[in-house]
């Protein structure tokens, strides 16, 4: 592979993390450029970014809770987060599409499963289509339930890690 580097964002890679957002995306379920911002800004230890040669070509980005409301539109501007809080929620799993299906998002994820164990947060919480589900039971994600999310419009499944 490639020269891998995974950083935490930083305001610099707000336009290119939004336009990755658009592009993997699905019409209004991606995030605004302003979300983006707000959370780079406000938790760069929960939005990391992986580069292959200096380029950032997908990131994760989460906030944390102490009481986990998956269905919450305005933690999605990390209305209530809390840094301190031992529950994280994923908002974000975005890969370029000129670089899916190479093994780039499966690092992404144990980069990031590693780097909150290091935090020492407690759970992860995520929110994922019906055909992502095994994908992160693979990662060791739980299914917990349909969400009652209907964020762009679509149907969600929560899932759960225990760390």
């Amino acid at each position: 592979m490639s020269n891998l580097m995974f950083r935490n964002a930083t305001l610099a890679d707000v336009d290119r993390c939004y336009s990755i957002e658009i592009e993997a995306y699905e019409g209004d379920e991606a995030a605004t450029r302003e979300k983006i911002a707000t959370r780079i800004a406000q938790y760069p230890q929960g939005f990391i970014c992986l580069e292959v040669n200096g380029k950032v070509i997908g990131f994760i980005n989460a906030g944390c809770a102490w009481d986990v409301v998956m269905s919450d539109e305005a933690f999605k501007e990390l209305v209530g987060h809390d840094p301190a809080a031992p529950n994280v929620v994923i908002m974000s799993v975005v890969l370029d599409p000129a670089y899916q299906g190479k093994g780039y998002a499966t690092q992404m994820m144990r980069q990031f499963i590693d780097t909150m164990k290091q935090m020492d947060k407690q759970t992860i919480h995520l929110m994922c289509k019906t055909h992502h589900v095994d994908l992160y039971k693979k990662f060791g994600y739980q299914y917990i339930k349909p969400s009652d999310s209907d964020h762009g419009g679509m149907a969600w499944h929560e899932m759960l890690m225990q760390l």
